[in-house]
């Protein structure tokens, strides 16, 4: 990239973590040290309050931000109207993400068969809801709706062990653990089925886009 990262990469789990001081210029660019292009990153600046951004191929030249619930808003001066590729990853002139001199962290992911899954949905409203196919069994799941103002939320097979899933955490707020049946889901062998149909922070009414992690990954796995 024009401006020198920082990276730690595992290519093979389709993770990295990448540290840059912007330099305040349009169109920069930043080496994210994946294997191919990654479908969700996260940026956030470090010496500086700021929201946390999120850029994915899947929402096109738009941005969610961790740290709000708003909907999808178009990002030329946070990533220059430019998609991440297979080696980097654009900024435009927005302080959050290339402040002059300003440091800044970012976590980029692409999707690995049988271990992890970024993707979209769209819900049914129904609770015979929209089945999402990802290969695996989910043990967390991130997700939040793109077409409309709603919390993110984190679902997990620790605080919620049997189906039906209910527990959601919102961690763009500071509010304690949700449970109610808007956020009703079962999470399955090879994906994961809303069923909510109604409800403030619905998981089945809208469209979503989600990072979601296995609970046995297999595709690296070692022999016995």
């Amino acid at each position: 990239g024009s401006i020198t990262s920082t990276v730690s990469a595992n290519t093979d789990a389709g993770f990295s973590i990448v540290g840059y001081t912007g330099n305040g210029t349009a169109g920069a660019t930043i080496g994210h040290g994946l294997s191919k292009t990654p479908d969700l990153v996260f940026v956030k600046r470090r010496n500086g309050t700021g929201n946390t951004l999120a850029t994915m191929p899947i929402l096109g030249n738009n941005y969610l931000q961790l740290t709000t619930n708003e909907a999808t808003i178009a990002h030329a001066v946070f990533f220059n109207n430019t998609l991440p590729t297979a080696t980097v990853f654009s900024v435009g002139t927005a302080n959050d993400v290339n402040a002059n001199t300003g440091t800044h962290i970012a976590y980029c992911f692409h999707s690995v068969d049988g271990y992890s899954k970024v993707g979209s949905y769209t819900g049914n409203g129904n609770a015979d809801g929209t089945f999402v196919y990802t290969g695996f069994r989910p043990a967390f799941i991130l997700l939040k709706q793109s077409t409309a103002s709603q919390d993110w939320q984190i679902y997990d097979v620790k605080r919620s062990p049997t189906n039906l899933i209910d527990d959601a955490l919102y961690p763009n707020t500071s509010g304690a653990e949700a449970t109610a049946n808007y956020l009703d889901m079962d999470i399955v062998s090879n994906g994961f089925k809303v069923r909510a149909v109604s409800g403030a922070n619905n998981v089945n009414n809208g469209t979503y886009v989600y990072l979601a992690f296995a609970e046995t990954p297999f595709k690296y796995s070692n022999a016995r």
